[in-house]
């Protein structure tokens, strides 16, 4: 009888603790926020205030789980970092909009947010300033942006997200008519373009960038100017730009549903490519198994992420939702780590993947495998987050 009553209290006190413990959303937020003390320490960045994609990336999701969960702490940390580097006359720290690198329009997405929250002008007016880049970005013959100035006539699929999010809330926020139409056309167009120019018949996946040129050096001869290889990440990208403008697109607006059914195609092909004993996928995607290829957080985060959310949206298939709920187990399982302060972390993240702009950096299969691995990476804790918070939503 003892034994049964030590048992009770036992599981009561676990259900108890269940209660009380955080979501795995706002547990990560604090573990980074514990860990970096200041946000110009997220991402590695030592204290730098650095206006870049990845700190822009990381905040985003951290404002989300504040807007879920309601802890001043989250959105002080996050605002600092934003306040400091937005100057009153609306210029910002450090940002130059004739570098046209689109990883520079990424973190405007939460100028829209904090010019809500404050009515504060300067965000208003560096709104304005991003999207002057927008309007200037050089454009291959089809339409799509270059990923970079110093990338000339290359498209990327990290571009579409860099880019098209922030574009489409613009267009939907101060856009109207006929202009905001001809912008929903263009941000489709950069999806369809992506798209098509990167896609690999052979294996129905999408390669990590497309030279317009053919030129590059890291060009594959046996193609029109694609890379080697399907980067998870680089896919990663390209489906979270999908789920995240389709939200801004009007179910009347018919070109929406081109983005949808790309959206589809993949989600229907990724689940072949993943690892059969884990549930994830591998750094280089289209080589699963391959001597030294290793699981890879920051994709299978990004993965996770767009069928948890694209189903709840009705993108994707209902039916897929068993899928998606294990998938996301898959991901905690195999990446999730606790240490001795009971903070968690996101393992496994490839911490930088481009192509060009040193010898090195020829996309094949070697260069994946030679990046760096690194813990609590922006590129792995933003999207963690992101469907984490698709979770919860469940619960």
């Amino acid at each position: 009888m003892k034994k049964i009553f030590t048992a009770l209290l036992a599981f009561a006190a676990l259900v108890s603790c269940a209660k009380k413990a955080e979501p795995l959303s706002e547990q990560m937020v604090h573990s980074q926020m514990s860990r970096c003390g200041d946000a110009t320490y997220l991402d590695y960045t030592d204290g730098r205030l650095k206006w870049n994609y990845t700190p822009g990336l990381e905040l985003r999701s951290f404002l989300d789980v504040y807007e879920a969960y309601g802890d001043q702490a989250i959105y002080d940390f996050v605002y600092k970092w934003y306040d400091g580097i937005v100057n009153e006359d609306g210029t910002i720290q450090g940002y130059s909009v004739e570098k046209y690198s689109t990883d520079l329009i990424c973190p405007g997405k939460s100028l829209f947010y904090f010019y809500d929250k404050t009515g504060d002008e300067k965000y208003r007016k560096a709104i304005e300033l991003v999207k002057s880049q927008v309007d200037g970005q050089p454009r291959t013959q089809a339409g799509a942006f270059w990923h970079k100035q110093v990338y000339p006539n290359q498209v990327w699929l990290d571009g579409v997200y860099m880019a098209e999010p922030f574009y489409v809330e613009y267009a939907s926020r101060y856009l109207e008519g006929q202009a905001r139409i001809e912008a929903y056309d263009d941000i489709v167009n950069e999806f369809v373009v992506a798209a098509e120019k990167t896609y690999d018949p052979a294996t129905k996946l999408y390669r990590h960038a497309w030279d317009e040129s053919e030129s590059m050096f890291w060009c594959d001869p046996a193609t029109h100017g694609q890379s080697f290889h399907c980067w998870g990440r680089a896919l990663g990208w390209y489906c979270m730009a999908l789920v995240d403008v389709l939200d801004w697109l009007p179910e009347d607006y018919a070109p929406r549903q081109k983005l949808i059914d790309i959206l589809r195609t993949i989600c229907a092909e990724l689940p072949k490519w993943a690892d059969e004993k884990s549930g994830v996928w591998y750094q280089v995607l289209d080589q699963p198994g391959r001597e030294g290829n290793y699981l890879e957080s920051t994709c299978s985060a990004m993965f996770s992420f767009t069928y948890l959310k694209g189903i709840r949206m009705g993108y994707l298939d209902a039916d897929l939702l068993p899928y998606a709920k294990k998938l996301y187990g898959d991901v905690v399982r195999e990446f999730i780590s606790t240490d001795e302060q009971g903070r968690i972390s996101i393992e496994k993240c490839c911490s930088v993947g481009g192509l060009g702009g040193s010898s090195n950096r020829m996309g094949d299969y070697a260069y994946y495998l030679s990046e760096p691995i690194r813990p609590n990476d922006s590129k792995g804790v933003g999207p963690f987050i992101w469907a984490s918070l698709e979770m919860e939503k469940l619960k």
